[in-house]
């Protein structure tokens, strides 16, 4: 396990310092794991406060979620372990008055007691106290009565009601009732990739093999009610919405806030393909979305995995949402469109693009292009080796989206040597993303203007091609022959071609040498320290492998052997 850590023990309170000390709004309780407002008046001139809380390892809740409009303050336990009740306690005596508390509970054991006797205690006291349940995991709904199911992250919805309630100045009962029926319309579920690590514990909670899943699992490292085969994320997104929509009975016409929240360990990318499906989800079942979160609400540590939170919505309801509020973690609700915005693309013209008659070399460009793509297809795992050592690894996935490119060309594109150098180049534009599209695509437009109205180049015209394709190349990306990238098998490939031409050699026995140097470059590149490109932060860790980018040119290179002469 690694961990950015220091002593377990005290990972709860060094996290709640570190928060506190990035923002002014928020005050640390001296000698309790409670986060409150900065800013709180005297007791007699205090609105209703909002409290939760719960164990740790949920951030950003719940000590993100402290601030004007939210919560005033909130209550941490050790990881996954409910807060004491004399912690609960002080948080009461620390931020409520007269006016009272709202306690935010989310459905486990733990807290319902201890926030439950906390409560009592504070009410001998004379603090009025209410206490609102959040029970929101409807993947329990088979398992368990309604009252019995856990409370996930849809309380974070919860939260902004009640927060919203009390500062308009809404009295104690009033913000109590706005919030149980926040919770009441609520519906969440979620699905695991994988465990997450308690830091005292050191390993993973629980193993999923690489084609496994759990879905409708709870917010502390624990299993979910169903494992199953591994889908892809529009199918778990159908699967958990059908569950929220079934349970909640929510159908045409009706009104929802959407949730889309990180368990920890997934990436914004993952999230956004969530949010995208839930959206469109709904939409298909007529269900109006009026606003709309992505991202890390209330995580379970490190756990790969999400939940989707559906909220039915009034009028009154979504004011409340959308009121002002201030605190770390907590952004407003996005209007969502009834479709998506597409912008159309401005018109334009390709070189090269337009239809021609087959011409002499016609059939011979098709096949040579093709026993390349084929030559790079072949190559891709190779490639993508070498270029996981020293870069990202994307060459060999890049360098086969450029021959199924090639492939998906049509039989105009090998009208002419031209057409065919800028149509393959277009194409390699649009299919690889990264910096070979473009060194690529540059390369092969500036050589089909050296056989620009040419149906058969003659000599002078195809070594032209060459040197501007090679010059193309160190100009945009700014490579010279030693800085170990493409570059190290494009120059001696061609100074090999220029010489062996000039001394009388066939066009065969030329492209021969013009191969032999390329693949000699690219062999030669595995010495040499990177001075461009990813591999250049590698420094010396890079050598001792080719580059990937310079075996892919003697690859192609050689693939076009049969074809030339």
């Amino acid at each position: 396990m690694k961990k950015l850590i220091n002593d377990p023990r005290n990972v709860v309170r060094e996290m709640l310092e570190g928060l506190v000390d990035l923002n002014p709004g928020l005050a640390l309780l001296d000698g309790e794991a409670v986060v409150l407002r900065a800013d709180l008046p005297s007791p007699a001139e205090r609105k209703v406060a909002v409290i939760s809380g719960g164990g740790s390892g949920h951030e950003p809740a719940h000590g993100g979620f402290v601030g004007p409009g939210l919560l005033t303050a909130t209550v941490a336990g050790d990881v996954f372990t409910s807060p004491s009740v004399d912690a609960v306690l002080a948080a009461i005596r620390a931020s409520a008055g007269p006016a009272g508390a709202v306690l935010v509970v989310k459905n486990y054991t733990g807290d319902r007691l201890n926030f439950g006797l906390a409560a009592e205690l504070a009410r001998q006291e004379g603090i009025p106290v209410e206490i609102v349940v959040v029970a929101d995991d409807v993947s329990l709904r088979d398992l368990v009565a309604e009252d019995r199911r856990r409370g996930i992250a849809g309380t974070v919805l919860v939260h902004k009601v009640a927060g919203a309630a009390a500062e308009a100045g809404k009295p104690l009962a009033e913000v109590a009732r706005l919030a149980r029926e926040a919770a009441g319309a609520l519906g969440t579920m979620g699905v695991g990739l994988g465990a997450c690590t308690v830091p005292a514990a050191g390993a993973p909670g629980f193993s999923l093999g690489e084609d496994e899943i759990e879905l409708g699992l709870g917010i502390h490292g624990e299993k979910g009610v169903e494992r199953c085969p591994i889908r892809s994320a529009d199918e778990i997104v159908e699967t958990i919405l059908g569950a929220i929509l079934a349970d909640r009975k929510l159908g045409q016409n009706a009104r929802v806030a959407l949730l889309v929240n990180g368990l920890g360990a997934t990436p914004p990318m993952e999230l956004s393909i969530v949010a995208r499906r839930a959206l469109a989800c709904l939409r298909e079942h007529g269900i109006v979305v009026d606003r709309a979160w992505c991202g890390n609400f209330l995580t379970a540590l490190d756990m790969p995995g999400c939940s989707l939170s559906v909220l039915a919505l009034d009028d009154e309801r979504l004011a409340l949402l959308d009121a002002p509020a201030q605190a770390p973690a907590w952004v407003p609700g996005q209007p969502v469109r009834a479709e998506r915005k597409v912008v159309s693309k401005a018109s334009g013209s390709e070189t090269g693009a337009g239809e021609a008659a087959p011409g002499p070399l016609s059939d011979r460009l098709r096949k040579a292009a093709h026993a390349v793509a084929a030559a790079l297809e072949a190559a891709e795992a190779r490639l993508t080796e070498l270029d996981g050592q020293a870069g990202d690894g994307d060459l060999g996935a890049s360098m086969r989206r450029g021959a199924e490119a090639i492939r998906a060309l049509p039989d105009s594109a090998w009208a002419t040597p031209e057409s065919a150098f800028a149509a393959v180049g277009n194409a390699f534009r649009r299919a690889i993303a990264g910096s070979s599209g473009p060194f690529y695509a540059t390369a092969l437009l500036r050589a089909s203007r050296q056989v620009a109205g040419r149906p058969v180049p003659d000599a002078a015209a195809w070594d032209a091609a060459f040197a501007a394709a090679v010059e193309a190349v160190m100009e945009i990306g700014g490579a010279k022959p030693g800085d170990r990238t493409m570059v190290d098998a494009l120059v001696p490939a061609h100074q090999a071609w220029v010489e062996a031409r000039r001394n009388g050699s066939t066009v065969a026995d030329a492209w021969q040498a013009c191969v032999t140097a390329a693949e000699r470059g690219a062999e030669a590149t595995s010495s040499m320290s990177p001075r461009l490109g990813r591999a250049a932060y590698l420094g010396q860790r890079a050598v001792g492998v080719p580059d990937g980018g310079a075996v892919a040119v003697a690859t192609w290179l050689r693939a076009l052997s049969p074809h030339i002469g």
